[in-house]
């Protein structure tokens, strides 16, 4: 894979995303020029001999505590040897990796005041696959301190890694790798852990997921209108320009796409004039999907290119000031709203598959008898009860977690944004939505079996192949539904206006 640079402009998050899929990063002489003149600036505030806080002061309640300049080393490694405190399944590689290098490119924007070194062992763990063994549950949003402190103890040559598949001390995978042990001097312990970098990183991975899934979402849905013979009228251009949302106009024209060369486009091709609302509101549910996901992209995208750092080292007016940066409060609100509109667009596949039931048993009715080998032995009839179950599922991950921060430390973290744990939900709501997507998409498939219509177009013709490919000898309806999920959405088409900015 082509390395990717961290310079003087900002990181694409396809560039995040790259690297946490195994691609090299570099830091170029403009970002190392910015990281060196931030640490000079802090050790020039250091020996004026002004409180610094989480440097020559102690962190949380304990910041109005001086500490004496021969413990200022000790500090730092007690920050990162004690809060790393975090249980729960394990976080993805990716994310791992993901979270590596959004450190990296938040020091290269010369606010942090971390050593060179610092940035330089970030940069040779993931450089050479040393992945320290994170948990999922240890971050309230105010920095991911727990995740970010795994870190920096395998960065310190502590904690726990993973080395060419093999799970070792710390200390040990970088051995093996080559690579020596961080000393921390300065604020490197806080400038690694005070960070959000799991937030931001496996954000960027399920942002560009969710991607996919708009596209696969007007799949569904136009394979649902080719079985029950809808009204096209709905995604038209005309009726996009007239609210001309930017995402609900990409989801109107990626539709169109779809349905090209379709018998709907031709007069009396439509059943009815205007059909139920799960079908006639397509382009307004997917558009405010995609909406969403722009306004989520454009959140991590300011994130991941921000300076970040409590203290800030501000390299402009010289001086070194308390702040709340690492509060990543629109990015976590961004991925609440984000979930609630992907548990609308599932709201409304539930309900095309009611619509696609009846249509089925109707034409059943001079059909085959259940049980013969025909369509109700078929994987989108058994699986249809399994959608409901799933939706209901979804619908309970519309809950905000931006909402339930506790208060800690004696009174003084009295706020927290929830962002790990929002991005997660997104993810794991994601992973729902797209089950009953290929759910819906099967229960259509064995609609057009019972009842085919003559010409139906392209986008559908596609969802309509990958349905069967999955059908052919794959056994049981849980079966065909996971072979179905391998390339659905992820080998179709997202559209135009899928991606975020």
């Amino acid at each position: 894979m082509e390395p990717v640079s961290i310079s003087d402009r900002p990181m694409l998050q396809g560039e995040l995303v790259a690297v946490a899929e195994g691609a090299p990063l570099v830091l170029g002489e403009p970002a190392r020029t910015r990281i060196a003149a931030s640490r000079a600036l802090l050790e020039e505030a250091l020996s004026g001999g002004g409180p610094i806080y989480g440097l020559s002061t102690r962190v949380g309640h304990g910041k109005d505590t001086r500490v004496a300049r021969d413990e200022l080393e000790r500090q730092q490694q007690f920050l990162v040897a004690s809060h790393g405190g975090a249980f729960g399944p394990l976080l993805d590689r990716t994310v791992v990796r993901a979270a590596m290098a959004v450190r990296v490119n938040g020091m290269a924007r010369g606010g942090s005041g971390a050593s060179p070194a610092a940035a330089d062992t970030l940069l040779a763990m993931l450089n050479a696959g040393v992945h320290p063994v994170l948990h999922s549950t240890g971050s309230v949003g105010a920095a991911d301190i727990s995740p970010m402190a795994g870190i920096a103890q395998v960065a310190v040559g502590t904690g726990t890694a993973e080395f060419r598949g093999e799970t070792l001390p710390g200390a040990e995978a970088l051995r093996r790798a080559g690579i020596p042990p961080l000393r921390l001097t300065g604020r490197d312990g806080l400038a690694l852990i005070s960070a959000n970098g799991v937030s931001i990183g496996h954000g960027a991975l399920v942002l560009a997921r969710a991607a996919r899934t708009a596209g696969a979402a007007d799949e569904a849905a136009v394979l649902s209108m080719e079985a029950t013979r809808g009204n096209p009228s709905v995604f038209s251009a005309s009726a996009a320009a007239a609210k001309p949302y930017p995402g609900q106009v990409a989801a109107a024209e990626h539709l169109r796409e779809l349905l090209a060369g379709s018998l709907l486009l031709a007069p009396g091709g439509p059943r009815s004039v205007q059909d139920a609302l799960s079908f006639r509101v397509i382009p307004q549910v997917h558009g405010a999907f995609r909406e969403f996901l722009a306004t989520a992209g454009r959140a991590v995208d300011t994130e991941l290119n921000s300076a970040s750092d409590n203290p800030l080292v501000d390299l402009e007016t010289r001086s070194v000031l308390s702040n709340g940066n690492f509060h990543p409060m629109v990015l976590a609100i961004a991925f609440d709203a984000l979930r609630v509109a992907l548990v609308h667009t599932g709201q409304l596949s539930e309900r095309r598959m009611s619509h696609l039931w009846n249509a089925l048993m109707a034409a059943m009715k001079s059909g085959p008898p259940p049980g013969s080998g025909g369509p109700a032995a078929t994987p989108g009839v058994q699986l249809r009860y399994a959608g409901s179950a799933c939706y209901t599922e979804l619908r309970l991950l519309a809950a905000p977690a931006t909402l339930d921060s506790t208060v800690l430390d004696v009174g003084v973290e009295d706020h927290a944004t929830g962002a790990m744990l929002s991005v997660r939900k997104t993810e794991e709501a994601l992973g729902l939505l797209e089950d009953l997507l290929a759910i819906e998409a099967l229960l259509a498939a064995d609609l057009l079996a019972v009842a085919p219509q003559e010409t139906i177009g392209a986008g559908a013709s596609a969802v309509l192949r990958h349905a069967a490919e999955a059908a052919a000898g794959a056994g049981s309806a849980a079966a065909v539904h996971r072979k179905l999920r391998e390339v659905f959405p992820g080998d179709l088409a997202p559209g135009p206006g899928a991606a975020p900015d």
